[in-house]
């Protein structure tokens, strides 16, 4: 017995078309730039009539119209600094001509600028502190990670500590970091300043376990098929790794780099505020304690400066991740 198949005409008489060209690079405009616009425009709505409703004792809390006058204002400080370095240096420059001068054996000196620190260079001292503490525990995690997703003897003993140091909070390493450091390391001319160490250390010691996680489940989870290749070619212990676990398991370990790097990101806010580092952290601290008219507004451009780099460091590493992971498929937006 034979089945009947029937076909509805389209309205024209003919099978639906395609969409054009134009329409599809519309459609493509408005997903990848028109809706975060309007998403942007509504944040931005909702955020002024919300500010012009809370008052607090410092008076109005910022609007986006004051934070961008804010912004205004903290970028002509910052060329007004810059300036003042500027000729600070070329007298120096200018005083050791002379000496010179009048007496060929001198040897200039050049003494280092010590004005207070411009926004711009909180935002350098806040990067160089996170990138360092993030890739000290990378170091640190990779390896740990590899040996306890290819022993499962070692995950077992490893996972109630990792469980138990995973939730803590930055601010209860700090002190101990803090305390740990002021006995270590006494040098009376040291090469790093005190508080990017303590700063540096505890991001490391927060950031560690994102990393580890996943790199271990990422091992853990190499096809069997993997695995029975490697034993009939014999492989070593390091040709196995640099061969076949490292490949295999990168997609998941960059899943925890990202989120470890993220959470390093926050962490040093915090860590900044309490060790006096002089970066973004303690911007906010100074400016929470001042007390100015001003300072509501420089602390929510310090939020969004904040929130900017995370958002910059997260898509460095998507990137990164794209470049060298095989699996593409696995790389989230």
């Amino acid at each position: 017995m034979k089945t009947l198949s029937l076909k509805w005409p389209s309205p024209s008489g003919s099978s639906a078309s395609k969409p054009s060209p134009v329409s599809t690079l519309i459609n493509r405009l408005m997903r990848g730039l028109g809706l975060p616009v309007l998403g942007i425009g509504a944040f931005l709505l909702i955020w002024s009539v919300a500010a012009s409703h809370i008052n607090t004792a410092l008076g109005k809390f910022p609007g986006p119209v004051a934070v961008g006058q804010q912004i205004v204002n903290m970028y002509e400080q910052y060329q007004h600094a810059e300036a003042k370095r500027a000729r600070f240096y070329q007298r120096q420059e200018k005083i050791n001509a002379q000496r010179v001068a009048q007496d060929p054996s001198y040897k200039p000196r050049i003494f280092p600028y010590t004005g207070p620190p411009t926004f711009i260079d909180r935002i350098k001292t806040s990067l160089i502190t996170v990138l360092s503490g993030f890739l000290l525990a990378s170091l640190i995690a990779i390896p740990v990670g590899i040996v306890l997703g290819l022993s499962a003897s070692m995950y077992a003993m490893a996972n109630p500590i990792i469980q138990l140091f995973k939730p803590v909070s930055p601010l209860a390493w700090l002190p101990l970091v803090t305390l740990v450091i002021a006995a270590v390391y006494t040098h009376v001319n040291p090469l790093f300043p005190k508080a990017y160490v303590v700063s540096m250390i505890t991001v490391m010691l927060c950031a560690l376990w994102p990393t580890i996680v996943n790199t271990a489940i990422g091992v853990a989870s190499i096809p069997q098929d993997l695995r029975n290749v490697s034993k009939v070619l014999r492989l070593g212990w390091f040709t196995y790794v640099r061969k076949i676990v490292l490949p295999s398991s990168l997609p998941m370990m960059f899943a925890g780099l990202r989120l470890s790097l993220s959470i390093s990101w926050m962490v040093l806010i915090a860590a900044e505020m309490l060790a006096q580092n002089p970066g973004l952290g303690m911007f906010v601290w100074d400016e929470f304690q001042n007390g100015s008219s001003q300072s509501l507004s420089r602390i929510m451009v310090a939020v969004i400066v904040i929130g900017l780099i995370g958002y910059l460091l997260d898509r460095t590493m998507l990137l990164l991740q794209r470049l060298i992971s095989w699996d593409k498929k696995a790389v989230l937006r």
